[in-house]
């Protein structure tokens, strides 16, 4: 369990007030825009914060503004270290760049080269960016030795009162935008991965909307906040899946885990498979023309798994949208594989003559596409193992193709997904 010895200071919404009106002079509130189809699909009235269209992308510039606006002149004379997948450290490079200060920020090996990209537009010659580490977890370890060695000031993602108490400020928009129009917010529903923003908005809520059910939505490769609920107590992950880097923590920040456990009452939390946030990413980009980040169509791929009165009042974050195009022929990958739309196949063809045109011809369906077919052994190209991706024209023919691959003489094996096999021979 957490240990209780050591008293917190709750967040209230007058301190993310206090936040809201410091970093007003630095950033425009983002558009809560409704959302046509999610509503249609759902039966809820959805909508989206677009915090995807802040200057840096992100939501994190809240929390690195707030949090670097309260250092002393003394303070910010050692100079700014922090470690990021990315959206945080756009922040404080845009925060370095307009105060004035010198900074160092870190960030893992698989950060998207987009994202390393803009850390430097948004910082120029006033921040100084490392890339170490094979995870966040790795580049904050960093981070920390290289602040403390040169008596610079660690400016935390997530686990600091400061850039929770600015990310909060999403909350605040959301309420009053929502009163604007006439309406209270039933549901919120947040990505998942330190903890700064969806501890932020829970204590925004719990004084001025007790009454909103607040849903925090982690991928599943990277699931820290059930496994700390599960063990009562923030723990570290063991591995994590980077592909939603905005979300890829291995712990739970400590003063975020101490808020969400306080506000249990309020709070849901679910997870989503890559494969599903990979699915609403491009749901996302060809209906509504946004261009999320995994990160940021995670809280998307949590709407459809809620259990609400029809008509409910729902808002969901759209956390970031700095997504490479070079990422988008994966996501595409994976949304296939997940929708049971495409699969793989290790087929061993007997040495005898025309069984690959039984295979094209017999076996495969009339909506059966072919999009990878490759010969395992280069010295043996008519015969033996082949590795062949096939895409289906729906997900039901799967039975029928498979029920197909059995009948014949042909030797097939179909590789799942998360299998060293299918690791091995196909991610």
């Amino acid at each position: 369990m957490t240990d209780t010895s050591v008293a917190f200071e709750p967040i209230h919404a007058s301190d993310i007030q206090m936040a809201q009106a410091r970093i007003s002079s630095e950033i425009a509130p983002t558009p809560l825009q409704y959302c046509p189809r999610l509503s249609l699909e759902t039966g809820y009235e959805v909508y989206l914060k677009r915090e995807d269209l802040q200057d840096v992308r992100s939501y994190k510039i809240r929390g690195a503004l707030f949090g670097i606006s309260n250092l002393s002149e003394e303070q910010r004379s050692h100079g700014i270290v922090t470690a990021s997948a990315g959206n945080h450290a756009q922040g404080v490079a845009f925060a370095c760049r307009s105060m004035g200060i010198q900074g160092k920020i870190f960030v893992p090996e698989p950060t998207p080269k987009q994202k390393r990209d803009r850390i430097m537009v948004h910082g120029g010659d006033m921040v100084e960016l490392v890339v170490t580490g094979a995870n966040f977890d790795e580049a904050a370890a960093a981070a920390h030795a290289d602040a403390a060695a040169r008596g610079a000031i660690f400016i935390e993602p997530f686990d600091a009162r400061d850039t929770i108490t600015g990310q909060g400020t999403v909350a605040a928009e959301v309420l009053s935008q929502l009163s604007a129009q006439g309406k209270s917010l039933d549901t919120i529903v947040v990505p998942v991965g330190g903890g700064g923003l969806i501890s932020g908005i829970t204590s925004y809520l719990a004084d001025m909307a007790p009454r909103t059910a607040i849903v925090g939505i982690e991928p599943a490769g990277a699931a820290s906040l059930s496994a700390a609920f599960d063990a009562g107590e923030p723990v570290t992950l063991k591995t994590v899946d980077p592909f939603v880097d905005g979300a890829a923590v291995k712990r739970i920040g400590a003063l975020p885990f101490q808020i969400l456990e306080a506000n249990q009452g309020r709070l849901h939390w679910d997870i989503a498979s890559e494969g599903l946030v990979c699915t609403e990413q491009l749901g996302l980009y060809q209906n509504e023309g946004i261009i999320a980040e995994p990160a940021g169509a995670l809280s998307v791929a949590g709407l459809r798994e809620l259990k609400l009165a029809p008509g409910s009042v729902v808002v969901c974050v759209i956390s970031g949208g700095n997504n490479d195009v070079l990422r988008y022929a994966e996501i595409m990958e994976r949304s296939l594989v997940h929708r049971g739309l495409k699969h793989y196949f290790l087929v061993n063809f007997p040495q005898e003559p025309g069984q690959l045109r039984h295979f094209l011809q017999d076996i495969l369906g009339p909506d059966d596409d072919i999009t990878l077919f490759e010969y395992l052994k280069r010295n043996n190209r008519e015969t033996g193992a082949a590795l062949v991706g096939l895409e289906l024209g729906r997900a039901s023919d799967i039975e029928g193709l498979l029920q197909r691959m059995a009948d014949s003489k042909i030797n097939v094996q179909q590789l799942k997904p998360g299998t060293p096999e299918y690791d091995f021979l196909v991610a």
